[in-house]
């Protein structure tokens, strides 16, 4: 349940992990409209440039911090952390989260997905100031979605990637189960928006067109997927920390669908650009799933979730942070670098 905060109460004490993350990002700067909450930010990377960081384009952080711990690295510290600081909230974002590599590296995704976490939720079910943890899942546990995927469907993961984020989400269930642990959880699908990875299709596409150079659309682009804007992610996961049921798994997506090629599509004929010239079909990557489609019916009946922000308008708002940045932009690796 949620616990109100009294009007002369002081802001609740929200801690985020994998606060650099690009939806923990956007999360933390939501939570900073609201003058009941008070956020910690911790994250085993310095801190972002502002302009890969929403929040920090805000004029007040006083009731911001940032803490630099990495949770494989020095766990310790990070419960030390905790129990100093006391969150009646948590807000788990930090993982090991892209697909593909992490067929060359399964050991590192199961450390901090599954591994960091079990040492993490068996600490924190022994404190007593938690009322809360929120934990950021993935729909990829599910496999390709065939029909109508919802939050009781059966897991079935087809990467290693998502492999470590089913087991985290069992080992969760059983804390919930065996010690009433304050957990709840959602699966979001493929967020983009202003201030993401570079490497990701939406952003990565706009700069190659930006550059001159060609788009590759692996599998030809085949594979459907649920393209929905960070902000109504963050909205999503905040209604779902503030009146979702614990125990509960919440699922947050779009109305509907859409290939990687009618994606690229749709930006080369906003961006002014021929489609057929800009593109090049490569083969797929291993693991890739044909759809990734799930029902959120459940978030939008019990917490009155809606999206609320068009891919049109979420396209044109990304487009134009990528040309507001585009001197930047140059100078950066625009490749996925993978850290242990």
């Amino acid at each position: 349940m949620t616990h109100p905060v009294p009007p002369d109460a002081p802001p609740r004490r929200i801690i985020v992990l994998g606060s650099n993350a690009f939806s923990a990002q956007d999360f933390i700067d939501l939570l900073l409209d609201n003058l009941a909450y008070e956020v910690i930010g911790v994250s085993r990377s310095a801190e972002y440039a502002p302009w890969r960081l929403r929040y920090r384009q805000r004029e007040d952080l006083s009731r911001f911090r940032f803490i630099r711990i990495d949770m494989n690295q020095n766990m310790a510290a990070l419960l030390e952390l905790l129990d100093a600081e006391r969150p009646a909230w948590i807000v788990n974002f930090a993982a090991q989260s892209e697909v593909a590599p992490s067929w060359e590296h399964p050991e590192q995704w199961f450390r901090t997905n599954t591994v960091a976490l079990a040492e993490l939720v068996n600490h924190l079910r022994r404190r007593d100031y938690l009322e809360k943890y929120l934990h950021i899942s993935s729909p990829e546990v599910y496999g390709t979605c065939v029909g109508t995927v919802t939050e009781t469907s059966t897991m079935n993961p087809s990467t290693p990637y998502a492999a470590s984020k089913a087991a985290a989400d069992m080992l969760l269930s059983v804390y919930r189960k065996q010690f009433n642990f304050p957990l709840i959880t959602v699966r979001a699908t493929n967020v983009y928006g202003p201030c993401q990875q570079l490497f990701k299709i939406i952003p990565r596409s706009i700069i190659r067109l930006k550059l001159g150079t060609k788009i590759d659309l692996h599998g030809a682009g085949k594979a459907v997927k649920s393209y929905i804007h960070v902000r109504d992610v963050s909205r999503g996961e905040l209604a779902v920390l503030e009146r979702g049921r614990l125990g509960e798994m919440y699922h947050l997506s779009p109305n509907h669908g859409i290939t990687i090629r009618e994606l690229v599509w749709t930006i080369c004929k906003r961006m002014g650009k021929s489609f057929v010239d800009v593109t090049h079909d490569v083969n797929e990557r291993p693991g890739q799933d044909d759809a990734y489609v799930i029902d959120s019916s459940k978030a939008r009946a019990e917490l009155g979730w809606l999206p609320s922000i068009s891919l049109d308008e979420g396209l044109a708002e990304t487009i134009a942070w990528v040309e507001e940045n585009i001197d930047t932009i140059r100078s950066e690796n625009l490749e996925y670098v993978h850290r242990a």
